[in-house]
């Protein structure tokens, strides 16, 4: 008999892949206990953009992942509120020059092989997909499959429709402990889970899922295993509220590599898109630095230039503030999710760089599955968590 300070399973982390976590465990019939040392979103999706992205994802198991997901919030958008601001707006990626369409054109054949629909946009016709985009550009490529929501509201929704789901007996809950951090993973005799240890106190349960973004190796290591997480800081500038005058999310064709470099040096590539509240989010930056948040003036620089050159009217308008946050990096660019075999009941679900918000319902759904014997609905082998580890000698 589960009492208050037990449950079937705690999830660790209370942003955007917990919450999913969470609402799809008490779907399945869990009933499920959310720990965060902050509050809902506090962390990296909190400073999130809302990216619901497939037209940055080469062919392989990351973009099996999203394109899985986005259908996935596709259904959540008819099941959660308004108010998670989702938004099938989809991408528009240009290219300043030829050789970035050869580029994009090769990126693009394989994407839509592996069932991404890509549409060419000749230079002509750019604008009448982006009115304000800056001229001379030498085309572009259509992604209708981006969308983007809202990322705090979508971590609350989840939780809210999670705590929900058992009305009428058939589904399970969410219980919310927050402002508690994590002192210890608990484990019993032959090494499996019991629960963990907050300031408050022991909370008790045969599974542990590491949903702590950011701080996701932390936790591994408080259990007892590798996982090499490590923060990836970026930038993101807010104008005042403006007409739509960013119809979609526009980036640079050099995005792309960003998002696949391994590097710790800074990087940035124009990105720009319009929010059904007004203002226009730009960015993106990279560097790894820790969790070093000073405000680099360079790096705000650096995106108000490439976002100027994209959108020329962008010129004008006031910046009334920036913000920054960590996006959660493996080595290898995958995330880490499904069961731990190093550590019985501990399962993963974090490592998911700045994809973590569009690939949260997959990522739900599959440690779900995991934790209810059931299959997942992909191969998850790609993501197994102890594909770090040190291969005896």
């Amino acid at each position: 008999m589960l009492t208050r300070n037990s449950s079937d399973v705690i999830v660790v982390g209370a942003g955007v892949v917990g919450a999913a976590c969470a609402h799809y465990a008490a779907r399945a019939g869990l009933t499920v206990t959310v720990v965060d040392r902050g509050s809902v979103a506090g962390g990296t999706t909190g400073a999130g953009e809302g990216n619901l992205l497939v037209s940055d994802k080469e062919p392989g198991p990351e973009l099996e992942l999203a394109l899985h997901s986005a259908a996935l919030w596709q259904e959540l958008a008819e099941l959660l509120p308004q108010g998670i601001e989702y938004e099938a707006k989809g991408g528009l990626v240009v290219a300043s020059g030829e050789s970035g369409m050869d580029a994009l054109r090769a990126f693009a054949a394989g994407q839509s092989d592996a069932g991404v629909d890509a549409r060419e946009v000749p230079a002509g016709l750019l604008h009448e997909f982006e009115p304000h985009l800056a001229p001379g550009l030498a085309g572009g490529f259509h992604y209708p499959q981006d969308a983007q929501v809202m990322p705090a509201l979508a971590a609350a929704h989840l939780l809210r429709a999670g705590g929900t789901a058992g009305t009428g007996g058939a589904g399970g809950t969410v219980r919310l402990r927050l402002g508690e951090e994590v002192l210890a993973v608990l484990t019993g005799p032959s090494g499996e889970v019991r629960g963990i240890r907050t300031p408050a106190g022991e909370l008790h349960a045969p599974h542990v899922v590491n949903a702590a973004g950011t701080w996701g190796g932390e936790l591994a290591r408080l259990a007892g295993v590798e996982l090499p997480v490590l923060p990836r800081r970026g930038f993101v500038l807010v104008t005042e509220p403006l007409p739509r005058v960013v119809r979609h999310k526009v980036y640079a064709a050099d995005y792309v590599a960003d998002v696949a470099s391994g590097s710790a040096a800074l990087q940035t590539s124009a990105v720009v898109e319009g929010t059904p509240a007004g203002p226009v989010l730009i960015g993106a930056s990279r560097e790894r630095v820790g969790f070093d948040r000073t405000l680099s003036t360079e790096v705000l620089r650096r995106l108000a230039a490439g976002a100027t050159r994209l959108f020329p009217v962008l010129a004008g308008v006031r910046a009334i503030r920036t913000y920054a946050g960590f996006r959660p990096y493996l080595p290898d660019h995958l995330p880490a999710i499904g069961p731990d075999p190093r550590v019985p009941g501990l399962l993963h679900a974090c490592g998911h760089e700045g994809a973590g918000i569009g690939l949260a319902p997959v990522t739900g759904q599959i440690v779900a599955r995991c934790l209810t014997g059931g299959e997942p609905p992909l191969d998850i082998t790609p993501f197994r968590p102890e594909r770090f580890a040190p291969v005896p000698s």
